[in-house]
C-alpha cells in the first residue's frame, strides 16, 4: 500500500510541478456504469449479472497538459459501484437468492494521456477508492426479502483500488475500463449472530462506463 501512496503523491506532484510550461484546467463529469465481477464462491466459479449504475456518479479533473500529445491528470470523483449476484448461496442456511452489492465510494484518481488532446486520445492510470456507505439487497424470486445499509460498513473492505483505461472520443464522448484488484467483500466481517456471511467469497468488480466532457476545459468566462 506505500507504494500505491507515493506513485499518487508523484504524479500529483508533477502536474503541479508544471504549470508554468503546461496548460492547467479544470474539468467535470458524470458516469454511466455498466458493471460485472469476476466471482469466486468458496473454489466456485459463479458469474455476475450486468448492473447499470447511470447516476450520482461525479467527478473532477485537474488537468497539467504538457504538450498536445501528452499530458497528466488527477481528482476527486464519488462512484456507485456494486454487483449483481443471481446465486449468493448463505453459508449458514445454504439457501439461493439473488444478491445485489454497492458503495458509494470517495475515489481519487491518477493517470496520464498520449495522443491529440485535442481529438482523439488514449489514457491510463489507477485509482484508489474509500468506500463510505453500503447497501445489500436480498431476493427470492422477485420479491426483495432483506436490505442491509450502512455508513463506512465493516462488511466491505475499506480501501479498493484498481488500474482503467480508456478512450477519449472527438467531440467529448469517452469509454473507460476499469478492474478493481482490490476484493469487494470483507470475507473476516463477523455479523451479530456470530456467522460470517461472506467467508470464501471472492468478488473483483469491473465495469465499462460512458463519459462526458471527462477531459474538457471548463470556460469559466461563460459562467
Amino acid at each position: 500500500m506505500k507504494n500505491i501512496f507515493i506513485l499518487s503523491a508523484f504524479i500529483v506532484f508533477l502536474s503541479v510541478s508544471g504549470r508554468g510550461q503546461s496548460s492547467n484546467y479544470m474539468s467535470y463529469s458524470g458516469e454511466m456504469i455498466f458493471s460485472f465481477a469476476g466471482i469466486d464462491d468458496n473454489d466456485r466459479s459463479e458469474s455476475s449479472l450486468m448492473r447499470w449504475a447511470p447516476v450520482f456518479n461525479i467527478q473532477g479533473m485537474y488537468n497539467a497538459d504538457m504538450s498536445r500529445q501528452f499530458g497528466v491528470f488527477s481528482g476527486l470523483a464519488i462512484r456507485n459501484v456494486g454487483y449483481i449476484y443471481d446465486t449468493y448461496t448463505n453459508p449458514q442456511t445454504l439457501a439461493v437468492n439473488k444478491k445485489k452489492f454497492r458503495t458509494y465510494n470517495l475515489a481519487i484518481p491518477v493517470g496520464f494521456k498520449v495522443g491529440n488532446l485535442d481529438n482523439l486520445f488514449l489514457y491510463a492510470g489507477y485509482e484508489l477508492e474509500f468506500p463510505f456507505h453500503y447497501k445489500e439487497k436480498t431476493f427470492d424470486g422477485g420479491d426483495k426479502i432483506d436490505k442491509i445499509t450502512g455508513w463506512f460498513s465493516k462488511r466491505d473492505e475499506a480501501i479498493q483500488h484498481g488500474f482503467l483505461v480508456g478512450v477519449q472520443f472527438p467531440g467529448g464522448p469517452n469509454l473507460k475500463f476499469k478492474y478493481y484488484l482490490s476484493e469487494f467483500h470483507n470475507q473476516d466481517y463477523t455479523d451479530g449472530s456470530g456467522n460470517k456471511p461472506y467467508a470464501g467469497l471472492e468478488s473483483n468488480i469491473f465495469y465499462f462506463s460512458l463519459n462526458f466532457d471527462l477531459f474538457t476545459k471548463v470556460d469559466y468566462t461563460n459562467w
